[in-house]
């Protein structure tokens, strides 16, 4: 094992994998887990020196479990990147659909344990064992924190891992620990929008933005891996837009 330890929540694909791949060029280890054993298996076998944890973030007997790997294979964690999440609605659907209340409550709980619980599971698992001093702990939001989703429930899962950062970040900071958060905007080549967003969505959201272009998941990496680095060792309790300006408004 050569460099830090990275572990990402949903490294298995989009802004979690392009994460990966960054830091592995750095000579880290990336360490990827997701639910779909396949994905993140395929995922680490393309970076040389990954490790594949498949889980289920939400479900805290797996996320103990996943601490317990982590831990006897490694000792220390020196990054942790909460990627794991999405659009809820790209879940199976509630039981009974004509069922109006029991539907808000179906969407609204998976996009909680989706964005919020996946992350906070995780981060508290582990904890402990980030690097002190040096560790670092990351959590992708959304410009949604923001400026809403269209559905209210992804918006408010993604808002609230904000103050859960700020009270993490001055937890850990007598360690040396610094806690961020990046909030996206649109990312394309990712699985967020279930490859079926409309032309005209895609136009206006670009039109939002000040620079006039989607962002990618290079451009989420490349701010997670600065924020991981000695340079911005005090950058903490921050939320970093990466969103082209778009969280400004228009």
């Amino acid at each position: 094992m050569a460099g830090r330890v990275v572990v990402i929540g949903g490294g298995g694909t989009g802004m979690g994998l392009a994460t990966a791949q960054c830091f592995a060029r750095d000579g880290d280890t990336p360490v990827l887990i997701g639910r779909r054993a396949e994905v993140v298996e395929r995922a680490a076998e393309g970076i040389g020196g990954a490790v594949a944890l498949p889980g289920d973030l939400a479900e805290p007997a797996d996320v103990a479990r996943l601490a317990g790997e982590i831990g006897e294979r490694f000792g220390t964690v020196d990054v942790l990147v909460n990627s794991a999440g999405g659009n809820g609605t790209l879940e199976p659907g509630p039981p009974d659909p004509d069922d109006p209340i029991a539907a808000v409550a179906h969407d609204w709980t998976v996009n909680f344990r989706s964005n919020v619980l996946s992350a906070v599971l995780l981060t508290e698992a582990l904890r402990d064992r980030l690097a002190s001093p040096g560790g670092r702990v990351l959590f992708i939001s959304s410009i949604a924190a923001y400026r809403g989703s269209g559905s209210g429930s992804y918006g408010a899962a993604k808002a609230a891992l904000h103050p859960y950062a700020h009270d993490l970040a001055r937890a850990l900071g007598p360690r040396g620990v610094t806690v961020n958060v990046i909030a996206p905007g649109l990312i394309e080549d990712t699985e967020f929008f279930g490859g079926a967003m409309a032309p005209a969505r895609r136009e206006r959201l670009i039109s939002e933005t000040l620079n006039g272009r989607a962002g990618t998941p290079g451009d989420v990496a490349q701010t997670a891996h600065w924020l991981a680095s000695h340079a911005a060792s005090h950058v903490t309790s921050q939320i970093i837009q990466v969103n082209g300006g778009a969280q400004r408004g228009v």
